[in-house]
């Protein structure tokens, strides 16, 4: 029942519990107050009272505060029903030189960022955690704020256990269908007040709500992987309310979604080839060349496809191979490449084992078949919202060659993925335009070159559209930059977010 690669998924090594080789920042400069905000128009009259509340904090998980925020269910009848969003605080540790609130989001869609607050001390520098209370909030429809609910675990569950993620025979291509139906229907029938407003941009607007009940007159904001595109429509509909805002591992709005699964499938390739170089270069358990190495991933993925991998608990099925085979390539190479290898080498043996636990934690599936909250029913409807496709089977049957190309590993289970809007039960306007944020304060951009999730392409285009917008480039084979063991990536988000100092243009992080 899970359609397509939920790829844009942020901060991977979180959900991995923590990543090594993270590195101190040097020193940060010495706090400056957030820039003052331009005349911005008064909230319109029906959502004064959303704007005129204020979160009151209580005590939870040990050290932390957690409140509440009410937005309107639908922005277009704000005197209408309203839903709440959690938030959870992490108080500034030197309140004399605090500066207000930095408001994260670790991607998705439907990372919960009240989860990612409480882990503000790995997700932001020292310096950082000094001079700002650090507020997650988990966006309509995902965790504890109004979740979607499309299907249960144990039918999540038995989906990764039978579903072919790349169907070759018509009966095969049938129970895709099938599947993609079964889960809309879900959808639909748990959820339908909701599943047509949990978009991207009923998010900013429930953003700035957030800002204003947390009492601050700009937004300070850090957005991984998908919560970039949340920052970024933030900065586009209320520009004159932008604080600092640091988008890392960027989207680039003007994407259709062939066009980001064709622009991952190039990127995961390019990590599968950069790993296969690295392995023979230590001497590969694979393979003793780049092509071996490369043919050793592809036969994996066509003996899970032909029949599941054993394992010491459930069979390694292809989808589940395919999250195995992923989930490496999100990290560092010095952590990630070692466990890749690790689990193609026993897989070829036949033990799925290593890379059933690389998917596992990817998906956060506990070993009872649970699922901690409900990512992966929320993935879908948010990107069927922002970027709606009616790809037939005919469209995806020729659209193979091109993904294959792309990627001759992993470009037919995305180019499959093309199916997971088509005939959704709700309309959708889509997002899919250039950003400009037109006024906005200087906004800092982060990209890496070799990431496989969101390409360097992206982080530079979105660069580029916005009017303020400036680059930070990091030389690295990875998802995300900041707080991911790069020292200078580290100081320079620290300088924009404390001090207010943008990065020289061309700046480029080793």
């Amino acid at each position: 029942m899970t359609r397509a690669l939920p790829a844009v998924l942020g901060c991977l090594c979180l959900l991995l519990g923590g990543c090594s080789g993270v590195t101190a920042s040097p020193p940060a400069p010495e706090p400056s107050t957030p820039p003052a905000p331009q005349a911005a128009s008064d909230p319109a009259a029906p959502l004064q009272r959303y704007y005129d509340q204020r979160v009151e904090w209580q005590a939870c998980q040990g050290a932390y505060e957690c409140g509440t925020v009410d937005v309107p269910l639908d922005y277009a009848d704000p005197l209408g029903p309203s839903i709440t969003l959690d938030l959870l605080r992490a108080r500034a540790g030197n309140t004399q030189a605090r500066l207000g609130s930095l408001v994260v989001n670790p991607g998705g869609p439907g990372g919960s960022g009240v989860d990612y607050a409480a882990r503000a001390d790995a997700v932001v520098s020292p310096a950082v955690r000094q001079v700002y209370d650090v507020v997650g909030f988990d966006p309509r429809g995902v965790a504890r704020s109004e979740p979607v609910e499309c299907m249960t675990d144990a039918e999540f569950d038995e989906s990764l256990n039978t579903e072919d993620a790349t169907p070759d025979t018509p009966q095969e291509v049938q129970a895709y269908l099938e599947g993609t139906a079964e889960f809309q229907a879900g959808c639909l029938a748990r959820s339908a007040d909701l599943l047509g407003h949990v978009g991207t941009a009923d998010v900013a607007r429930d953003l700035d709500i957030i800002r204003a009940a947390l009492g601050d007159d700009v937004l300070s904001y850090l957005g991984a992987s998908y919560g970039t595109s949340i920052g970024a429509e933030y900065a586009e509909q209320f520009p004159d309310r932008v604080g600092r805002l640091v988008l890392d591992g960027a989207l680039d709005p003007t994407l259709s979604e062939r066009e980001v699964l064709l622009g991952q499938a190039v990127g995961f390739e390019q990590s599968l080839a950069a790993f296969a170089a690295d392995c023979v270069a230590r001497g590969c358990s694979v393979g003793g060349t780049e092509q071996q190495v490369l043919d050793a991933v592809s036969l994996v993925l066509e003996r899970s496809d032909e029949a599941p991998i054993p394992t010491s608990t459930r069979p390694l099925t292809q989808i589940l191979a395919v999250y195995g085979i992923i989930t490496p390539l999100y990290l560092p190479a010095q952590q990630g490449y070692p466990a890749l290898e690790a689990g193609l080498t026993a897989a070829l043996d036949g033990d799925g084992s290593v890379l059933l636990g690389l998917a596992d934690a990817y998906l956060r599936r506990g070993p009872d078949g649970s699922f901690p909250d409900n990512q992966w029913d929320v993935i879908q409807p948010v990107s069927c919202l922002d970027r709606p496709s009616q790809a037939t089977v005919a469209d995806v049957q020729a659209e193979l060659a091109q993904f294959e190309e792309a990627s001759p590993r992993l470009g037919a289970t995305l180019a499959w993925s093309l199916l997971g809007c088509s005939g959704w039960p709700v309309d959708a306007s889509g997002l899919t335009a250039p950003v400009r944020a037109a006024g906005a304060a200087p906004i800092l951009v982060v990209g890496n070159t070799g990431d496989p999730v969101t390409p360097y392409a992206w982080a530079q285009s979105l660069a580029d559209q916005l009017q303020s917008g400036v680059l930070l480039t990091y030389r690295a084979r990875q998802h995300l930059a900041y707080r991911e063991g790069s020292r200078c990536v580290d100081a320079a988000v620290d300088a924009y977010l404390i001090g207010g100092a943008v990065p020289s243009p061309g700046t480029v992080c080793d």
